[in-house]
């Protein structure tokens, strides 16, 4: 036997075959001479393969949580969160284009911006906040639509949360007709919360569940804010390629939240 490392590929799998990485390397096309403009490219196309895991891990947490299989939805959750963090990661390396390295390049951009990305949009409506109007920058796309529609179709994470409790004998309510409308905040939901909060002992799965969509915000919560706080330090207030206003939008953003009763129950506690 020898510890030779494999030096013949002619037939078989190696490395670049088994990633496809003649068309991920492939994939970075500047459109300007700028430097910096690679920068640009590789940081957002990194963030979507990211949240390409995002959207697999979370469709199949919502899955395990509607089969009652915790564990398994705890080890996707905690994944989520750790996705996000290294989203966060993202945008520090951003933070090093300046404003006047950005200009050499933003009017290739034209009316491109991430507020249309698909899969953010698909993060968003999997974890409860569902609004059909986001809907239309995608409308050029059908493909696209047909997925996002059919994640609007089905419970959210947080829809099968509530189902959960539900399932352990607490009284949550009616559930919305139309599972593709936005989810009104429930004071029955709330009070669900705050009685596993309060004997975490006796409802340690609800407890132990509550913690980690509660984690899961916390980093989507900074990965909006270090987007906000990236996007004025290398624009400042200036109106975003998209049309929105930039700053102004990614901030009213902020006060989104994913999982309301589990925030509001602190302040019971």
């Amino acid at each position: 036997m020898t510890d030779a490392p494999e030096t013949d590929f002619a037939n078989k799998m190696a490395y670049g075959d088994y990633l496809r990485l003649d068309l991920i390397l492939g994939a970075q096309q500047p459109r300007s001479s700028a430097h910096d403009e690679l920068l640009f490219i590789v940081q957002h196309q990194t963030s979507e393969l990211w949240m390409k895991l995002a959207v697999h891990e979370l469709e199949s947490a919502r899955d395990a949580i509607a089969a009652d299989h915790l564990p398994t939805a705890f080890k996707m959750l905690a994944r989520v969160s750790r996705i996000l963090e290294q989203l966060n990661n993202a945008w520090d390396v951003l933070r090093t284009l300046t404003p006047s390295e950005y200009t050499e390049f933003r009017d290739q951009l034209g009316q491109s911006s991430g507020f249309q990305s698909h899969q953010y949009r698909a993060i968003e409506f999997l974890c409860g906040n569902r609004n059909a109007a986001m809907l239309k920058p995608h409308a050029h796309r059908p493909e696209i639509v047909a997925e996002l529609q059919a994640i609007l179709a089905r419970p959210s994470l947080y829809d099968e949360a509530v189902r959960l409790l539900g399932r352990s004998g607490f009284d949550v309510g009616q559930e919305r007709a139309d599972l593709a409308d936005p989810r009104g905040e429930s004071e029955n939901v709330q009070a669900a919360w705050r009685a596993v909060y309060q004997a975490p002992e006796r409802y340690w799965t609800l407890y132990e569940l509550a913690e980690k969509l509660v984690d899961l915000e916390d980093y989507f919560r900074r990965w909006r804010f270090n987007h906000v706080t990236t996007v004025e330090r290398v624009i400042g207030l200036k109106r975003g390629t998209g049309g929105t206003g930039g700053v102004s939008y990614l901030r009213k953003m902020l006060d989104v939240e994913l999982f309301p009763e589990l925030w509001h129950v602190r302040t019971e506690l």
